[in-house]
């Protein structure tokens, strides 16, 4: 009778567990995907205090310095709390009606020690997405250096990560609406390039133009250090875009490969198309090339062909290149680094990229030049719809932030004396 019972219970134990045990079954731990993603999250992470507050930090002068640092420094501050908080339930939730994701995951609830997401545990890749939401909303911040209010930036920052941010990373990544359409983007052109890319121009627009604005000359602090910290990017981005692969696999071997590719040919690009027009081949050129090479890559990597992914990185260089020199001058708009130059550019001509040169040797489909123009109709779609969120999202959040901080800039005293001084009552070099 005893014997009975027992098998009993361990029958109706056993079926209660069956979908968990299911789970495992389908979602295993696989020890090398996460030993890959756990580098892969240090390396992203690491683009945003340090990749990019020291290239930021080279280009601005020299008593705004640690201002500039410390924007990119409190932006991973800023989402690594309200990403656990709310941000990666609103971008990886379950989907409502393609266009946000559920609260099931607010202050990471229903997550435990022991959940997998793609072969790698979930506390690791709700942090790789992290990395990836904290580097765009950095990335912004060079189009308003040396003049937004440091209070402006957190209040903005904080609602522009939850607002604008997630719902797209949703739309794309996380079960929205683009992503049932067939929307391809490997890494981020859309979520992160285009978009920050855009947000950067709106918010520049919106702030106005610095007081010496094509008055005087602008001395970069060091344009050592941002050599230096566009190294840092180029590492870092091997993190970036391979490991969007979620996986130590073929397909990362093979991005991380494509983006090495597209960094070199966008160096050179820019460096040689510098060197014929002005005679003069400069540090800063070659570095602001590798990552316009960067960027053009990253929603192509994993899609394109070798051949392709040089095309893209040389195209990248010269339009970032014409877009900083002239496009910017042109227009009379100043931001400040380039960030639409560089980030919104290429972010838009990298996902166009996809839509033309995808090869179904490693993407999941073709690109127009190989008969699919669906492909390219789909990714020019979603270009389109990320411009004007992302533009409509900035200015009415940059308003709203203005009313609550009463306004968004240093006064003309505190730009002039520079914000190491004025906001912060330090300085970044002791000269």
């Amino acid at each position: 009778m005893f014997i009975k019972s027992f098998y009993r219970f361990f029958g109706v134990l056993l079926f209660l567990l069956m979908p968990s045990i299911a789970l495992a079954q389908n979602h295993p731990l696989n020890q090398a995907n996460t030993a890959w993603m756990l580098i892969s999250t240090a390396l992203v992470l690491s683009m945003t205090p340090v990749g990019l507050g020291l290239f930021y930090g080279g280009m601005v002068r020299s008593k705004n310095i640690l201002n500039t640092i410390g924007m990119s420094f409190v932006s991973l501050a800023i989402v690594s709390l309200l990403w656990i908080i709310i941000g990666y339930s609103l971008a990886f939730g379950p989907d409502i009606d393609g266009l946000i994701g559920s609260l099931k995951y607010i202050f990471l609830n229903n997550i435990t020690i022991n959940s997998v997401t793609q072969t790698i545990p979930t506390y690791l890749y709700c942090t790789f997405e992290l990395s990836f939401a904290a580097v765009t909303l950095a990335l912004i911040s060079g189009s308003v250096i040396e003049r937004i209010k440091f209070s402006s930036w957190i209040v903005f920052g904080s609602l522009w990560v939850l607002l604008v941010y997630a719902p797209i990373a949703h739309w794309v990544w996380g079960g929205g609406f683009l992503q049932k359409m067939g929307v391809l983007d490997f890494a981020g052109g859309l979520v992160v390039e285009a978009n920050s890319g855009v947000s950067a121009l709106v918010l520049a627009l919106i702030v106005g133009k610095r007081k010496d604005f094509k008055k005087t000359i602008m001395p970069p602090s060091s344009i050592a250090l941002s050599i230096i910290g566009a190294g840092f990017l180029w590492v870092g981005w091997f993190g970036f875009n391979a490991g969007s692969a979620i996986a130590s696999n073929n397909l990362a071997s093979y991005v991380f490969l494509t983006t090495n590719i597209a960094a070199s040919a966008g160096a050179l690009s820019w460096m040689f198309a510098e060197w014929m027009s002005h005679k003069h081949p400069t540090m800063l050129g070659a570095a602001s090339g590798a990552v316009a090479g960067l960027v053009g890559i990253t929603p192509a990597c994993g899609y394109v062909s070798v051949v392709s992914s040089l095309l893209i990185g040389i195209i990248a260089g010269i339009i970032s290149w014409i877009g900083v020199s002239y496009v910017k001058y042109k227009f009379s708009y100043d931001d400040s680094l380039d960030v639409f130059g560089v980030h919104g550019l290429n972010g838009i001509f990298g996902i166009l990229a996809v839509g033309l040169l995808a090869t179904k040797s490693v993407s999941p489909k073709n690109g127009l030049l190989l008969g699919n123009f669906h492909t390219f109709f789909i990714e020019f779609l979603a270009i389109i719809i990320i411009i004007a969120y992302s533009a409509l999202g900035t200015f009415l959040l940059a308003k709203l932030t203005s009313i609550l901080t009463h306004g968004l800039r240093v006064s003309e005293e505190d730009e002039q004396k520079g914000l190491d001084i004025a906001t912060h009552t330090e300085q970044g070099f002791d000269i």
